[in-house]
């Protein structure tokens, strides 16, 4: 029996088709279907998504090299169509699997390489088969950072109003200037009026280089502020959003760095050995807690010091928004059906180009 080999797409055919409406479409809706998964009898009737959780394979005995396993399927769901004309696409299913190394000493080899490599496989869904390989590096940084974008969005602006973050400017710190600290960055320029950009790394040399390459991207016509900060301290506290992203083991901010009955919102995307401990408890313990996925968290975040508030899937579909003054922090893990739908969104992009053409 014969049959098309899997198409392949590396990482400039997976880059010309990353935007942020694009990817955070995605992001939504997979965030929700994995709500709507443990909360609808009929699986028929709206969209849900089937995720085990992840595994981890070490390499040998080293805990700074892992692979990653996240399989996915996410079932009758709709995207935004690839024009974005306002026309979602037909349901659709996709059955999906992400395969990652982590490999935590990458940035420091000669030439510098990303911790993270990562490719997707997407299956027909009816037969099995595998139809697409893509890697998936870039897909993986682009839905972390739009993971924070949407509960920036939600978590954040939403306690002010509908509109708010079409309306409102806000100072946000970059704790961790990596690749994720990079990507936040861009990302939230480019979904937000930022009226400063806080800059702070461990090595400042990698601050300053994030800043010299943003002044450019940006131009004086943003109106951005970008400031290269000589502590976590000084970045955060004139902060209304806070995006940490680092391997920390001990805490780099505390509740003293935050404004105080202003409200603030942190997205924690730390990949150390125990997730949450780039943010001190004192934070933890004042703030108000956001997953992903409830699955991932009982996995993942053992001794974590305080109970989950709720899903940001659930924010999305319900609305219970954090009060004004609150802070509110996104314990980002990030999840395979992130990956599968940003994927799927992806290919149809793809696909869509190449029938116009």
């Amino acid at each position: 029996m014969s049959s098309k080999p899997p198409v392949y797409y590396n990482a400039d055919a997976v880059r010309r088709f990353l935007t942020w409406p694009l990817v955070n479409n995605a992001v939504e809706t997979a965030l929700t279907a994995v709500v709507k998964q443990h909360r609808c009898q009929e699986l028929s009737a709206q969209s849900f998504a089937i995720q085990p959780k992840r595994s981890f394979t070490a390499c040998g005995d080293h805990s700074g090299k892992v692979l990653l396993t996240m399989p996915a399927f996410v079932g009758n769901y709709r995207l935004a169509s690839p024009d974005f004309s306002g026309e979602l696409a037909n349901h659709r299913s996709t059955l999906a699997c992400k395969l990652v190394t982590s490999f935590r000493d990458n940035p420091e080899r000669i030439p510098p390489l990303p911790s993270i490599h990562a490719h997707v496989l997407l299956f027909d869904n009816q037969t099995g088969q595998l139809t697409a390989i893509m890697e998936g590096t870039d897909l993986t940084t682009w839905r972390t950072a739009s993971a924070s974008v949407v509960a920036t969005k939600q978590l954040y602006f939403r306690r002010f109003g509908v509109q708010a973050e079409m309306e409102m400017p806000i100072n946000v710190a970059i704790v961790g200037c990596g690749v994720q600290g990079q990507i936040h960055a861009a990302a939230f320029c480019a979904n937000f009026r930022v009226r400063k950009l806080n800059l702070y790394n461990r090595t400042e040399a990698k601050a300053q280089e994030l800043s010299d390459q943003l002044q450019r991207e940006l131009g004086t016509e943003s109106g951005t502020q970008i400031l290269v900060c000589r502590s976590a301290n000084e970045a955060c506290q004139d902060a209304d959003v806070i995006c940490i992203a680092t391997y920390s083991k001990e805490p780099l901010i505390n509740i003293k760095d935050l404004k105080s009955n202003q409200g603030v919102h942190i997205n924690a995307v730390g990949a150390g050995v125990v997730h949450f401990s780039e943010v001190s408890s004192d934070i933890y313990h004042q703030a108000k807690v956001y997953v992903d996925c409830y699955a991932n968290a009982e996995a993942e975040l053992k001794g974590f010091p305080v109970p989950i508030t709720a899903e940001l899937g659930a924010i999305l579909l319900e609305g219970n928004y954090p009060n004004k003054a609150d802070i509110s922090v996104f314990q980002s893990m990030g999840m395979a059906s992130e990956d599968a739908c940003v994927a799927q969104a992806v290919h149809d992009a793809i696909l869509s180009s190449a029938g116009d053409s």
